[in-house]
């Protein structure tokens, strides 16, 4: 039987406790109908990664003990995907994938050329908690509200290994694995960068990163840009 994976904000996870999150309980009780004995997997924002069992169903928590600690599974480098805003199911494309593949930091981008400006926060986090919950990672990824390309890399400019993603042959992907700092990527809209956003990237000393040969969506080449990074995970206590 599959282990469901489930994620309970600000909750220590102690040995025996009763569950009451209200959205869980109705899931638990209403959809999935658990029953006694059920194992499920909850994980917090501490890291912490247990095997609990169903003991008993109340009539507003359930009460569950612990079976085993998990070893958390976390991105290997901290990533920050700067994209430009799209429409909406592909920005919930874009934030479901880059969970997947390990992004830590996800900025939706506001340049000379986006068409787009609406952003549901409330959407966007229930998007990123179901896609760390399915792909096993302990970490859930940060959201920014929308913000102005030249905002960003002000803020992030000496503190983050900033790439600016075009097109062109991926030639320098296989080097972008063994990268140790903090990196991020920006990912422009369909219409490109403005001549502008280039003067300026080209003023910040901002480095290329070639995507592909051909030309790519833009929430394609957001997903692209994630990968090339060699985003893995690494079990926590083994990180150097």
């Amino acid at each position: 039987m599959k282990l469901h994976r489930y994620y309970l904000a600000d909750r220590d996870l102690t040995h025996n406790f009763w569950m009451d999150d209200e959205r869980l309980y109705h899931q638990w009780t209403r959809v999935l109908r658990y029953e006694i004995g059920r194992e499920v997997v909850l994980f917090n924002d501490n890291r912490e990664v247990r095997l609990y069992k169903i003991a008993k169903i109340g009539d507003n928590a359930v009460h569950v003990e612990l079976v085993t600690e998990l070893e958390p599974k976390l991105p290997e480098q901290e990533l920050y995907l700067c994209f430009a805003l799209l429409k909406k199911d592909k920005n919930e494309w874009v934030l479901q994938k880059g969970t997947e593949l390990g992004v830590s930091h996800f900025v939706p981008l506001i340049t000379d050329r986006t068409e787009k400006t609406g952003w549901d926060s409330e959407r966007a986090e229930k998007i990123v908690i179901e896609a760390t919950e399915q792909c096993e990672r302990a970490d859930i990824p940060r959201l920014r509200d929308p913000l102005h390309v030249a905002k960003l890399i002000e803020e992030l400019s000496g503190k983050v290994d900033l790439y600016i993603a075009e097109e062109g042959a991926s030639a320098i992907s296989s080097q972008l694995s063994t990268l140790q700092n903090t990196v991020g990527v920006l990912v422009g809209p369909e219409g490109g960068w403005s001549d502008e956003e280039k003067q300026l990237f080209k003023e910040k000393g901002i480095k290329h990163l070639a995507l592909s040969g051909f030309t790519l969506r833009a929430e394609t080449a957001a997903i692209t840009a994630a990968a090339l990074f060699g985003v893995g995970y690494y079990p926590h206590s083994e990180k150097r």
